[in-house]
């Protein structure tokens, strides 16, 4: 599973250095692709697999399963590292992530996310957002601490 919190920087040529505990389980080969939230999502290849296999089964007479299909799809790119455990960011991912010099890697249970730092600041203010009212209705989702 990942987890954690890692603070890194985009060089000017699009390459990320991933942190080496994410890098030992993404493997060899795994995909990069838009994510909510305006982030870009990292998926090991096993988890993607699983992941369009359930876009698969959505049917192709619903708009919006359509739009969803398309927009995590149309945007993956297989990645691989290079020697120094770097990843290339299509400029197309990075311009969509807001994404020009910092960045943060969140490990996300199944996924990374990378976000531009300034993104991650908008959104994860947890200063802002009461985790005990947010916990509570999770609970009907089968969440419980």
């Amino acid at each position: 599973m990942f987890r954690g919190e890692y603070s890194h920087s985009v060089d000017p040529k699009g390459r990320l250095i991933i942190p080496s505990k994410f890098r030992e389980l993404l493997g060899e080969e795994f995909i990069v692709t838009r994510g909510l939230d305006g982030c870009l999502f990292v998926y090991p290849m096993n988890e993607w697999e699983e992941f369009e296999a359930k876009l698969k089964k959505l049917p192709l007479t619903d708009k919006n399963a359509r739009a969803f299909a398309r927009f995590m799809t149309a945007g993956a790119t297989s990645c691989e590292f290079d020697k120094q455990g770097r990843i290339l960011l299509p400029a197309t991912l990075r311009a969509f992530a807001g994404i020009e010099k910092d960045v943060i890697l969140a490990g996300l249970l199944s996924h990374i996310e990378i976000w531009s730092e300034e993104r991650w600041k908008e959104n994860n203010n947890y200063d802002e957002i009461d985790m005990d009212e947010v916990a509570a209705q999770l609970t009907d989702l089968g969440l419980s601490i």
